[in-house]
């Protein structure tokens, strides 16, 4: 652990492909160690070939070497496999009302894409976990529901991500022109999802992205 939290702040500090300056009091500092600390942390790392060093004064020179970087890489693909897995954690939240008006006007063409006949309605869903829908859903291709004018009334694209909710397959659905921020899923279902899993505001909720 203190490897990895030592390379990290050493790369956060722009030794990645360059030498960068720092003292070792500025490098305890940003740790929250003392400087004998950092001091031996780096002789560690050194002796490990992760880091070539020249010290000039009171300033230490470092920069990562190939071996960090590519220690970096396999840790950045690893945490990838484990949080990237299409795995969505979020709390059900109180939206403004207008989803069943939208989800009507798209239920033929969700049932024709999607092959489900939509309850009038979404279930709203703030994102816990990962950082925002997007990305959760990076690595997924969307289902496009094209856009149509209905009495004279444009209605844009939306994207469509198919999604288990406890047993329950539904999508996640992003239209073009969206009010609601990065963190917050529409769901639509063939059912009225607050009822058949006894949601709440507040309710803690698992989605599993199918890829």
């Amino acid at each position: 652990m203190k490897k990895l939290k030592l390379i990290l702040q050493i790369a956060k500090n722009g030794a990645i492909g360059e030498k960068t300056r720092i003292t070792l009091r500025e490098l305890a500092k940003e740790l929250g160690v003392s400087p004998q600390t950092v001091l031996r942390w780096l002789d560690e790392l050194e002796k490990d070939g992760y880091i070539a060093r020249t010290v000039e004064g009171k300033k230490t020179s470092i920069e990562l070497t190939d071996k960090a970087l590519k220690y970096l890489e396999e840790l950045y693909e690893e945490l990838s496999k484990v949080l990237y897995q299409g795995v969505i954690i979020g709390e059900v939240v109180s939206g403004l009302g207008e989803g069943a008006y939208y989800v009507k006007q798209y239920t033929p063409l969700i049932k024709e894409y999607l092959g489900f006949e939509p309850y009038p309605g979404t279930l709203n869903v703030k994102i816990i976990f990962p950082k925002t829908i997007f990305d959760a859903l990076c690595n997924v291709k969307p289902i496009l529901i094209p856009g149509f004018v209905k009495n004279g009334r444009t209605f844009g694209d939306v994207k469509a991500y198919r999604v288990k909710i406890n047993g329950i397959e539904g999508a996640i659905v992003i239209p073009s022109r969206t009010i609601h921020p990065p963190k917050i899923a529409e769901i639509i279902a063939p059912v009225y999802l607050r009822k058949e899993l006894n949601l709440k505001d507040g309710s803690r909720i698992k989605l599993k992205v199918i890829g």
